[in-house]
């Protein structure tokens, strides 16, 4: 199987420019309602992962705890507590499935280093229930 099966395209997924300010990238975060979101560059390249605990504590030590400082700042000075390690495009399903045990989400990219889109753990949990779900009539024939 292939991991394009699973795959979010970049045209439907949530991300943050590099250059977005952390105001920026707070709005964001809150209007998208996910916890963690891809930052690319404006080119494509994917550069890292931006969690909502980097920006509390960003917040915290950056702005003084004045909100209109927040426009002050990049995302980009911002600590990451991790990011999400990308896959490429021609990755195989068990390292997919290996990354995918530790990130909600796995970025994808091409050939060139650019990114393409995500592969959610909850679509790979889904495909693989799908694949347990045992027919009712089968399961009383056992």
């Amino acid at each position: 199987m292939n991991l394009l099966f699973f795959l979010t395209p970049k045209a439907t997924c949530c991300y943050l420019y590099a250059d977005y300010t952390l105001r920026q990238a707070m709005e964001r975060m809150e209007h998208s309602g996910y916890s963690a979101l891809p930052i690319l560059t404006r080119e494509g390249t994917y550069c890292g992962t931006l969690t909502e605990g980097d920006l509390l504590w960003a917040t915290k030590k950056l702005c003084c705890m004045d909100f209109r400082d927040t426009e002050e700042h990049s995302i980009m000075e911002i600590a990451h507590r991790r990011d999400n390690l990308p896959v490429s495009v021609s990755t195989d399903m068990q390292d997919l499935l290996v990354k995918a045990t530790d990130q909600n989400f796995v970025p994808v990219v091409d050939d060139k280093g650019d990114f393409i889109g995500i592969v959610t753990r909850r679509a790979i949990m889904r495909y693989f229930l799908e694949q347990m779900r045992v027919p009712v009539g089968a399961a009383a024939e056992n």
